[in-house]
């Protein structure tokens, strides 16, 4: 909840208020082209350059500062992109003459005799916060305080291109996104049987917030509206759902396997039943390293986000490039988002987590994943395995990545979130390497199967080939 006194007047924000003065200008037949700007305030000195990196930034201190899942933030890094980067090509339409990749919804040539100072910053950095105030209004004093430190100035004060562009970028991603089944708060209900994921609120592995079905995270966000793809269910994978049944699964061949792979390479420590961990110092590292699965990290969708960043700096690209290249990586993973959650509820296998495979399945009583709390009490994340999100958002960004730079051999450096990390950075060769490695973390974490990370690294690909290839396309 905003700080702000419930006795003070709420101000009027400015892309309402640009509506308003739209409207009265319409009304009175004034040409917004020949309407004199007020003179604008030189911006402060920036630490950060980039006006999509700053609002990016914002975002993912907003993500550590909310908590929740991952889908509802990628959710919201595609709203906020999206938006920039049509409110970006309006820039740059208005301005340059032309754009060289088509919007996302719609860019507007907008009103104006002469280009105003730091236009483009103003353009992109009033859309960006106007797009998180509506998002995230129990963050109202922290954007207030990010605008002010960006522009010098209260984000109340009147700006005219609210009224000629900042609005029109506001408005038309709120309406393409109402209504689209973000906010169904249907309760899930489980399977009961062997085989089907149930919560993991074991007495030694104490979670209060995975006791009862109804407690699964976001278990409908596969019904909703793709920012891309036809639907969540467009590219669902196949593995393990055909099978068909719990009891044919749990019978196969292939199960077995996957269990014992998961139960040597994840476990926390050495048990009776469990003498050997398969698992090496460099693979543990990488376990944590990509873990961000509590909150209080920017969770991860905002780690891949920050990757997109150091590459997009080691590449040296423009505003204009930056907007259309994370625009591309957050819709490609809000689209991972929805159809890994499709794949997780909404197939006939809702799959259990490792451990109850391992401790109900009669194979080791003791056993616990690597994965814990802060407080160093283990944990599994309260929802089924099959597919890893991980897997899949980490496919999706690489999907798109190497596809946007044209190769997928780019080195580079990227960092975490996670307290629990040993280490604060790994290098790559290739985006498919951070992608694979992301995907394993989570078995040698002990909250995934094999076929869960595999699966889900096709499904992400194939969700950043459709991105990329139906949408922000070259001209």
């Amino acid at each position: 909840m905003s700080t702000r006194s419930r006795n003070m007047p709420r101000p009027v924000r400015p892309w309402r208020r640009a509506m308003a003065v739209a409207a009265v200008l319409a009304a009175t037949g004034t040409v917004l082209a020949a309407a004199p700007q007020p003179a604008q305030a030189a911006l402060p000195p920036q630490t950060i350059a980039d006006p999509v990196h700053y609002w990016n930034d914002v975002l993912l201190e907003v993500i550590r500062r909310e908590g929740g899942g991952p889908g509802p933030m990628s959710r919201s890094a595609a709203m906020l992109n999206l938006a920039m980067y049509d409110a970006e090509s309006s820039y740059q339409l208005k301005w340059k003459g032309k754009i060289t990749s088509e919007p996302y919804i719609h860019a507007e040539k907008y009103a104006g005799w002469l280009e105003g100072p730091d236009e483009e910053e103003r353009v992109v950095g009033r859309t960006a916060y106007n797009v998180l105030l509506g998002l995230y209004p129990g963050q109202t004093q922290y954007l207030d305080a990010r605008f002010r430190e960006r522009f010098g100035s209260e984000p109340t004060g009147f700006d005219l291109l609210d009224a000629t562009v900042v609005s029109k970028m506001v408005t038309q991603m709120r309406d393409a996104r109402n209504g689209d089944r973000s906010d169904n708060d249907q309760v899930y209900v489980g399977d009961n049987k062997p085989g089907a994921w149930r919560p993991t609120s074991y007495p030694d592995m104490a979670d209060p917030g995975c006791s009862r079905d109804s407690q699964a995270v976001s278990p409908f966000w596969g019904q909703v509206k793709p920012f891309a793809l036809t639907s969540g269910s467009q590219f669902r994978p196949p593995t393990p759902g055909l099978y068909g049944t719990y009891e044919k699964l749990l019978a196969s061949d292939e199960y077995k396997r996957q269990v014992e792979a998961v139960r040597s390479a994840g476990a926390d420590k050495p048990t009776t039943r469990t003498p050997v961990i398969n698992r090496t110092a460099d693979q543990e590292a990488a376990a944590w390293f990509w873990a961000n699965d509590e909150d209080g990290t920017y969770k991860p969708p905002g780690q891949l986000l920050q990757a997109t960043r150091e590459v997009a700096t080691q590449r040296r690209l423009n505003t204009y490039e930056n907007a259309r290249l994370f625009a591309l990586v957050s819709t490609a993973m809000a689209d991972a988002g929805i159809a890994v959650r499709d794949v997780k509820f909404l197939t006939p296998i809702d799959l259990w987590r490792p451990v109850s495979a391992i401790r109900e399945g009669g194979l080791d009583p003791e056993w616990k994943p690597l994965l814990k709390t802060r407080a160093g009490v283990n944990v599994t994340p309260c929802f089924p395995a099959w597919a890893s999100g991980h897997a899949t958002f980490g496919a999706a960004w690489a999907g798109v990545m190497k596809r946007y730079f044209g190769s997928d051999n780019i080195a580079f450096t990227m960092t975490t979130d996670d307290p629990q990390s040993p280490v604060k950075s790994r290098s790559f060769t290739s985006f498919s390497q951070a992608a694979r490695e992301d995907a394993d973390s989570r078995i040698w974490l002990g909250v995934h199967f094999p076929w869960d990370a595999e699966d889900g690294l096709t499904l992400g690909d194939r969700i950043a080939n459709h991105v990329y290839t139906t949408k922000l396309r070259r001209l």
